[in-house]
């Protein structure tokens, strides 16, 4: 099970990773982040990133190292991190590799209930997005290759995932639109048969109100 942060935003997350190599104020941290392509590998809106930090210093997770006002511009402050705010990156860290989490792509929702759509209409869908997936993959295979060249493999292992879950759902879209094209899938002509009708055969009706056994 998950802890509770008490700053739970990734985007604090990414702020610790970054303080831990040295000092900075927060306009140079959101620098350093995008340079990484850390709003790449999660979710992150920049507009929160001062009430981030805030919440971090309030906290006690990093301080204020130093202020510096020039002219008549707004004073700036350079953060560091604190021992504690260490020691929460480490704890996050292995949280968030040794621990699963239940997530929900928007795909998985598409999915979910796309029996609302006529098999025809699902099978045109699914090939524009293996055909936007592919053209994703191979831009990014090209990306990585690049990266490589100049990069050591410890600050891209999230770029390697990231492809690999890419090519893991391509590879099971195409095999899914395989049995549609082949006639193949399971339950194919009831699913014709309701588009064509409006009702569900009783047994599939009693299945759909069951819902998933894996859920």
């Amino acid at each position: 099970m998950t802890k509770r942060r008490k700053v739970g935003n990734l985007l604090a997350l990414a702020v610790l990773s970054a303080l831990v190599q040295r000092p900075m104020h927060p306009y140079e941290m959101a620098s350093v982040l995008r340079a990484r392509g850390k709003d790449r590998d999660m979710a992150v809106k920049w507009g929160s990133l001062y009430t981030v930090v805030h919440n971090l210093d309030k906290h006690g997770l990093i301080e204020a190292a130093q202020s510096s006002r020039e002219g008549g511009r707004p004073e700036r402050t350079v953060y560091r991190v604190t021992d504690a705010g260490r020691a929460e990156l480490e704890d996050w860290t292995r949280e968030l590799l040794s621990t699963p989490e239940e997530e929900h792509p928007r795909f998985e929702a598409g999915l979910s209930v796309m029996a609302g759509l006529a098999p025809d209409e699902v099978t045109t869908l699914l090939r524009r997005r293996l055909e936007a997936l592919e053209t994703r993959i191979a831009a990014q295979r090209a990306a990585l290759d690049r990266e490589r060249a100049q990069i050591p493999r410890l600050f891209l292992v999230e770029s390697e995932y990231a492809l690999a879950m890419r090519e893991a759902e391509a590879a099971w879209t195409r095999s899914l639109l395989d049995e549609l094209a082949a006639g193949t899938f399971p339950g194919l002509e009831q699913w014709r048969a309701y588009h064509r009708t409006g009702r569900l055969a009783p047994d599939v009706a009693g299945l759909a109100e069951r819902g998933s056994v894996t859920d």
